[in-house]
């Protein structure tokens, strides 16, 4: 896939998480065909201007999450036991309905 497809296929499924929710990298990387790294480094070059405090690892975590505070603050997400991240099991985005709201979301793109 184009490289330029693809940041933008990233950029518009992280738009398509709800506020209140979060989505694993290796949720985008279903989504869009990619991996769950590389779908991390579109973020981190591309991802500014999208809700990126919604986009955790495996574990409910993101790198510099202390930027996400108020954010999540604002959004409800609740931390993890731990502390060191959000409560994944109690926001992460139900697959189906992100799926849905992608599919709506890359309609006017090029096919892979």
């Amino acid at each position: 896939m184009d490289e330029e497809l693809l940041v933008e296929r990233v950029l518009r499924a992280v738009e398509c998480i709800p506020p209140g929710s979060v989505a694993t990298y290796g949720d985008i990387a279903a989504l869009v065909g990619a991996g769950p790294r590389r779908v991390g480094r579109i973020m981190s070059v591309a991802g500014a201007a999208v809700p990126w405090w919604r986009v955790v690892d495996a574990r409910g975590t993101l790198g510099p999450w202390r930027r996400a505070l108020e954010h999540w603050a604002d959004e409800g997400i609740a931390f993890n036991g731990r502390g060191d991240g959000c409560a994944l099991a109690a926001h992460r985005v139900d697959p189906g309905a992100l799926r849905a709201a992608y599919d709506g979301a890359v309609a006017d793109l090029p096919a892979d």
